[in-house]
């Protein structure tokens, strides 16, 4: 425990966390909206090669300048980057920070074959550290087993599709998406035993996340008025991404503390 709090306080106090240069709007629009550029500086794209270049897949969480978290279901057999300081994914616009990946290191107990069987998380190594300036910086992580309370205004934020079927973002979306207590997420007419205590539901009404917003944060004001990347997020509904009771499901950041601080300590 000792090991896990020096490793993640040394990455909070060393480089600050969870305090953006440019304040997020905080705003109840509820089927999401363009965010405020660099608002949430944590935010990374997670993009891919193809034969015609480079296209984004998933998001990310900037937790120090040489890590970054995401879910593991992003993760396959592909050539990868991630880009640092993305505003509108269309766009060159002077800030981006591309970096190579030196090291993924899935949580190995991921199952690619049973998503609600939990653990979906994966840490990447960059190739050389994020530049920290008022466009990039981390996000904070959770004391292990801190549990965010029902209806917590929390922020969803990615490229996603704006919904079910229809077209990828090109400016970075936030959504608000308070969370769903896991006793109610968790009851029969909700998720059932699909959501385990390793995650953290929020929305289940017309707000949500949906494919492309994979891996990303969700995004949680702390007591300490800093953000906390709360969760990792993981699935939706088959039934659509805007589904009655059929919250977003994200991976419970607080549940894996300690697994991201060794994998930070060991690589």
């Amino acid at each position: 425990m000792m090991k896990v709090a020096f490793v993640l306080l040394f990455a909070a106090y060393a480089y600050g966390c969870g305090a953006p240069s440019y304040q997020p709007l905080m705003s109840r629009v509820v089927n999401g909206e363009d965010a405020r550029p660099y608002s949430w500086p944590w935010q990374i794209s997670l993009q891919y090669l193809t034969s015609s270049g480079y296209f984004h897949t998933c998001g990310g969480t900037l937790l120090s300048p040489n890590w970054v978290m995401t879910a593991g279901h992003c993760i396959g057999p592909r050539t990868y980057r991630v880009v640092l300081g993305e505003y509108d994914l269309t766009k060159e616009e002077g800030y981006e920070q591309i970096r190579s990946v030196e090291k993924i290191v899935v949580h190995p107990n991921w199952n690619e074959n049973c998503l609600s069987c939990g653990n979906d998380i994966a840490m990447i190594k960059l190739a050389s550290p994020a530049d920290l300036n008022d466009k990039v910086q981390p996000s904070c992580v959770p004391q292990s087993g801190e549990i965010a309370p029902n209806n917590d205004p929390c922020y969803i934020t990615g490229w996603g599709r704006i919904y079910s079927g229809g077209p990828a973002a090109s400016k970075l979306q936030q959504a608000l998406l308070p969370v769903v207590g896991h006793d109610i997420c968790s009851s029969s007419d909700w998720w059932g035993s699909s959501v385990r205590m390793t995650m953290i539901c929020a929305g289940g009404d017309i707000r949500s996340g949906c494919h492309g917003d994979s891996g990303g944060p969700l995004n949680c004001k702390g007591a300490d008025g800093k953000w906390y990347v709360q969760g990792v997020t993981s699935f939706v509904s088959v039934q659509g991404c805007n589904t009655i009771k059929k919250p977003t499901v994200f991976t419970r950041t607080s549940s894996f503390t300690d697994w991201i601080a060794d994998t930070m300590l060991q690589y």
